[in-house]
């Protein structure tokens, strides 16, 4: 069957095809809802809203639109508040700072034949100690376990949304790297100017020991200058490959040579202690370094000794002052949080008025998320329900939105079942921690297809067995542990479950991307009804249940038994897909 993903785009009249033509068991039939129903409605128009403040109505659609946008799923609870909040303190609290989360440890030593550290205790950190051999495989899986738990289990924040677009954007593979150590401090540095300064976080993060590994620069030298750092610097870290990022080879050749000398403590490698960066002033061209005009003709100094590793400063400081790095960092950002789709009154009236921003405030991050994700652009209609959820959006998404009950609380059970979502998202291509090449997943970067690279015949299927499997047989942990959502008991904190349009209107306001259609939800109500057509055969059954709740009894197992078939319905929607 040819893969059909290249061939739609998710807003045009047929948006779901491509999804359902991929799914091997048949979903309902969906209908576009009428004011999304053609895409000369979408961006076609050239007067569309632009960054004035959003003033129109604060209901369960708009807070729902920023809550998925900005999290991962969205919790009843979280949807509420924001309700009660209102934009601005919803704002406030996604924007906020937090505290870096505890750092991980050794939560897999015992757990099965093989599995031991030859340095660290189990419960103990392995952060600073010597390089684990071998057994180093169980760290970086418990480093990857880490970033899933911090999704998973974080307040209400951005945070953990900007860690993954940093990830894609600067990215390196854990793999690869193969020092778990370093590469948690990498992924740090992300956690830690999440929100912060972008001008910060480049410069961290081209010193980053992980990141001088990944692109090799610890083996530039005067005499071997490698280009591949100063390369993916400029055209995927900064100015970008835009119509104006007129950047020229010796650019790349002149910003090499500026990072000539800068290697890695590699002793820490085999000893206790952080991997920190080094400059080897021997090692370094102390030429002057010439750039193009693109740069207004800068030209960096060279230097002897250890004043050469200052010129790095000077290249960093030289890429920030040009407004193309501002105008690419956020067409990255639109594109994360709003739409793929960005034409010319796009980057007119938004990109480059929030580019400009992003300069005045010194690449201030939280600046810019405010105004766009505050912005009447942000809440039209045209930008729900267009991006396609990441594997990490849709298996993290439903556990959280569904607050999945997580057996025990112990070491080696939690590193099962984050392991097991670990592999689960990978099948699905994205494997947390390691893209696959250094311009990151293609989905946020590669034109025409965009998010649709998630969804092919072999991924919608597993997306499919994913959520079927926590209804029903359980999600695989290992031989003997599968966990299920407990659908009664997450329908049961809803508002009003004892009416099924209520019932449904609510799961889908929490659960998807586009609202229901009349038809769409009749089908699913039928479900609830067992095929009856009064509201009170679900409203009696939900009632018998609460007078005899006990999961043995019949009128459980009938509430249970329906919800179970509607909600596998409303989770193969192609409207579940989108957020």
């Amino acid at each position: 069957m040819k893969n059909p993903t290249v061939q739609r785009d998710p807003r045009d009249p047929r948006r779901f095809e491509w999804i359902e033509q991929a799914r091997e068991v048949k979903p309902i039939v969906l209908e576009p809802p009428h004011d999304i129903s053609s895409q000369s409605n979408l961006r076609s128009r050239e007067n569309l809203a632009g960054l004035e403040a959003y003033e129109g109505p604060w209901e369960a659609l708009q807070a729902r639109h920023l809550l998925s946008r900005a999290l991962f799923g969205v919790r009843k609870s979280e949807l509420e508040a924001s309700l009660n909040a209102g934009l601005k303190a919803t704002l406030d609290e996604l924007l906020s700072e937090l505290t870096l989360p505890e750092p991980p440890v050794n939560d897999y030593e015992g757990l099965e034949d093989g599995a031991e550290d030859p340095h660290v205790g189990f419960g103990e950190s392995w952060l600073n100690a010597p390089h684990g051999g071998q057994k180093e495989s169980y760290r970086i899986v418990s480093l990857k376990n880490w970033m899933i738990k911090n999704i998973l289990e974080e307040t209400p924040n951005l945070r953990q949304k900007m860690v993954l677009l940093w990830s894609t954007l600067l990215p390196t593979k854990i793999w690869d790297v193969f020092i778990a150590k370093a590469s948690y401090k990498y992924l740090e540095k992300l956690h830690k100017h999440a929100l912060g300064s972008y001008r910060q976080l480049i410069k961290d993060i081209t010193l980053d020991p992980a990141m001088l590994i990944f692109l090799n620069n610890f083996v530039n030298t005067k005499e071997a200058p490698d280009e591949n750092f100063a390369r993916e610097l400029q055209e995927l870290f900064t100015v970008g490959k835009g119509p104006d990022a007129q950047y020229t080879e010796g650019d790349v050749q002149a910003a090499a040579r500026v990072m000539t000398g800068w290697s890695i403590t590699w002793d820490k490698r085999e000893n206790e202690g952080p991997f920190e960066a080094r400059f080897n002033a021997w090692a370094h061209d102390t030429s002057n370094k010439q750039f193009s005009e693109f740069y207004d003709n800068r030209l960096i100094e060279g230097n002897g000794g250890q004043a050469g590793r200052l010129e790095v400063y000077e290249l960093l400081d030289m890429i920030m002052a040009n407004r193309e790095t501002a105008r690419y960092i956020v067409r990255r950002i639109y594109s994360f949080f709003v739409s793929n789709e960005i034409n010319d009154a796009t980057e007119e009236q938004i990109i480059r008025p929030l580019a400009q921003l992003f300069r005045e405030s010194d690449y201030a991050i939280a600046p810019v998320m405010r105004k766009l994700l505050g912005s009447a652009h942000f809440y039209e209609q045209a930008n729900r329900g267009v991006l396609i959820k990441s594997p990490a959006d849709h298996l993290l998404g439903i556990w959280r939105t569904l607050e999945v009950e997580q057996r025990g609380i112990g070491l080696h059970e939690q590193y099962r079942i984050h392991r097991s979502m670990l592999w689960h998202m990978a099948n699905q291509g994205m494997e947390m921690g390691d893209p696959p090449n250094v311009a990151g997943w293609a989905a946020y970067y590669q034109k025409p297809q965009y998010d649709k690279a998630w969804i092919t015949t072999d991924t919608i299927t597993r997306r499919a067995g994913g959520t079927d499997s926590l209804l029903y047989w359980g999600f695989w942990i290992s031989p003997e542990i599968r966990i299920k959502v407990d659908i009664v008991k997450f329908v049961a904190g809803l508002n009003n479950p004892a009416d099924p349009n209520d019932l449904l209107e609510e799961a889908a306001h929490l659960l998807l991307g586009l609202e229901l259609s009349e038809s769409v939800r009749d089908q699913l109500k039928s479900t609830l009804l067992s095929g009856q057509l009064q509201d009170y055969y679900w409203t009696d059954a939900w009632y018998d249940y609460q007078s005899y709740p006990l999961p043995e009894g019949n009128p459980y197992q009938i509430v249970h038994t329906r919800l179970q078939s509607a909600f596998r319905q409303l989770l193969q929607l192609g409207e579940y897909h989108l957020m």
